[in-house]
């Protein structure tokens, strides 16, 4: 009778670890499949840049500066490895797409090109898919971090060579604090 329990036990156990370590393997693939959504819009920004930087210098030929910079922060975007990087790369390009519309704002025939509003409106729309992608990416992260850090996870993950993920951050500072709203006093 003993035999039996004690061969229940551990086949309860290993169904547990079992159940535990595929849970992380999937949590893990949703985080790579995160990172993946966010490298395809990173992706489809990169390829509208050109067409954007090719409309913006028809009209503001003597900005050569700005057009360099979107080069490099282009490739830069392209090139980078790992999502630190990414992010990183990510926030420079968002920078310096505000400087190149910035120079944009100066040319108000430029403003009413077709053109120029087709790929501001395309652009618009990949940030928003992009945020969208963030956003997701760093719900997978929370999902197995928290998972890898929670027992009786925590026993199984590291040996298995489950790690935490890093956050997606952006560090756009008007986006890390919230925004101060003030009330009218009432009665004064």
């Amino acid at each position: 009778m003993l035999g039996w329990i004690v061969l229940a036990v551990v086949v309860l156990v290993l169904v547990l670890v079992i159940g535990i370590y595929n849970r992380l393997v999937r949590l893990r693939a949703l985080v790579k499949e995160g990172f993946s959504g966010i490298t395809v819009q990173l992706r489809r920004r990169a390829d509208l840049i050109p067409n954007l930087v090719e409309t913006v210098q028809g009209y503001a030929t003597h900005e050569r500066e700005v057009f360099e910079e979107v080069s490099k922060a282009r490739a830069a975007s392209v090139n980078a490895g790992g999502v630190e990087a990414t992010a990183q790369a990510d926030a420079q390009m968002t920078g310096i797409l505000g400087r190149l519309f910035a120079v944009a704002e100066a040319y108000p025939e430029l403003k009413a090109n077709t053109n120029f509003l087709q790929l501001q409106d395309q652009l618009a729309n990949i940030e928003g898919e992009l945020q969208g992608a963030r956003r997701y990416y760093n719900a997978t992260v929370r999902d197995l971090n928290t998972s890898i850090q929670s027992f009786p996870a925590v026993m199984i993950a590291r040996p298995m060579g489950f790690n935490e993920e890093p956050f997606y951050q952006d560090d756009d500072p008007a986006i890390q604090s919230a925004p101060k709203v003030s009330f009218p006093r009432q009665g004064a």
